[in-house]
């Protein structure tokens, strides 16, 4: 019985062992006998996961198991905060002396983790020019909000474009999205037209790169609410739609008119198995794209799949033309290659799809599916 009782020791310690987990670990100086907080920034709670009491040098190292998908904790003492990331089982390393760690301190071993301090040293500054500014006796009251709006406008322009947009499927570009400038949100993700895309950009990407996470099905459940919001706010204002009928799905919609003239809405088509394409048709290799996407059609449209094309040619009698025989829908966004949709799809380039269940949850786009065929079989 010994021996067996042995074994099962010698097993459990290498099953403790071989679990994979990911460090955080550093020196924060100055700060000899005050308690550093290694903390999860959760959705609705913050919880201690860890803390010690340091040292002359400072040393710390916290691990925990490796997360599924990208979360959010900080190193914290008393009010002196250092956001990081963990998407994976990284080491990451903070050197920091007290009492300024939250701005001045080296970070290691993750690219988000420097992306995070950026934003934070940005952020920092601009509620330090905010408050400059409220505190101008020399400007009057609306003088004094013009500005701290066109500081913020500014703000929010740089991250969108060189942080937000640039790699939305990464952490730091989630965390942007919940900077705030004393008690308000920078990015309004409820009633802010545009600020609304940014969140539905980051939140089609988790969708793709991050499924099933909570973070992800949180931050598109944000998207859909605000857009509810906005389409209820017009349909009051034009006093021409009833706003019990408006209700939410799980997909970020697409509506646009086909070659037809019918007003088609990507969301309609829950119950199926869908290709999102979005296509120029005034592209060289546009025909051969095109005899890929009747073969899938052809092969599969019985057995449930349909094609929802979105096609961004600003000539429009050119593409009724190119798509007056076409079998699946094929809709137009008269915006071009400025269109929104872009944004909220996170496009890149073109072309580009996405496949989508049956239940209107994106599922995979381009760059992870190997095998176009199979994926659309194993959703069938």
């Amino acid at each position: 019985m010994r021996k067996y009782l042995m074994a099962a020791i010698v097993l459990l310690g290498m099953a403790s062992c071989s679990e994979k987990k990911f460090h955080v670990e550093g020196n924060i100086t100055n700060a000899k006998d005050s308690m550093l907080y290694f903390e999860n920034v959760g959705l609705e709670n913050i919880n201690v996961l860890d803390s010690v009491k340091l040292g002359d040098d400072g040393a710390f190292a916290f691990a925990q198991p490796q997360n599924e998908a990208p979360e959010f904790y900080r190193l914290r003492i008393a009010d002196q905060i250092i956001n990081v990331s963990i998407d994976s089982t990284e080491t990451v390393t903070i050197k920091a002396q007290y009492p300024q760690m939250a701005t001045q301190y080296e970070v290691s071993g993750s690219d988000d983790c420097a992306k995070i301090k950026e934003l934070t040293l940005k952020q920092i500054d601009l509620q330090n020019r905010a408050i400059a500014i409220s505190q101008n006796d020399a400007l009057s009251i609306d003088e004094s909000n013009d500005s701290i709006l066109k500081m913020i406008s500014d703000y929010k322009q740089d991250v969108k474009n060189n942080y937000i947009l640039k790699e939305p499927n990464r952490s730091y570009s989630y965390f942007a999205l919940f900077q705030a400038i004393g008690n308000m949100l920078i990015f309004n993700p409820r009633s802010n037209k545009d600020d609304i895309k940014v969140f539905a950009a980051v939140a089609t990407s988790w969708d793709t790169y991050h499924p099933n996470s909570e973070r992800g099905a949180n931050l598109h459940n944000i998207a859909i609410e605000g857009m509810k919001n906005v389409r209820i706010t017009e349909a009051n204002a034009a006093k021409r739609i009833d706003v019990s009928k408006i209700s939410t799905t799980g997909l970020i919609d697409i509506a646009l008119y086909d070659n037809k003239g019918q007003l088609r809405h990507l969301t309609d088509l829950k119950g199926k198995v869908v290709l999102l394409d979005f296509h120029l048709f005034g592209l060289e290799n546009s025909p051969e794209r095109i005899l890929l996407l009747r073969e899938l059609y052809n092969k599969y449209q019985a057995q449930g799949l349909e094609i929802y094309q979105v096609a961004l040619d600003a000539d429009e009698h050119f593409w009724k033309q190119q798509t007056a025989a076409l079998p699946w829908i094929c809709v137009r966004d008269p915006q071009g290659m400025d269109s929104e949709t872009l944004i909220t799809y996170n496009i890149q380039g073109l072309p580009e799809y996405f496949l989508i269940t049956r239940d209107n949850s994106l599922y995979k786009r381009s760059g992870q599916v190997k095998d176009i065929e199979a994926e659309i079989k194993s959703l069938l």
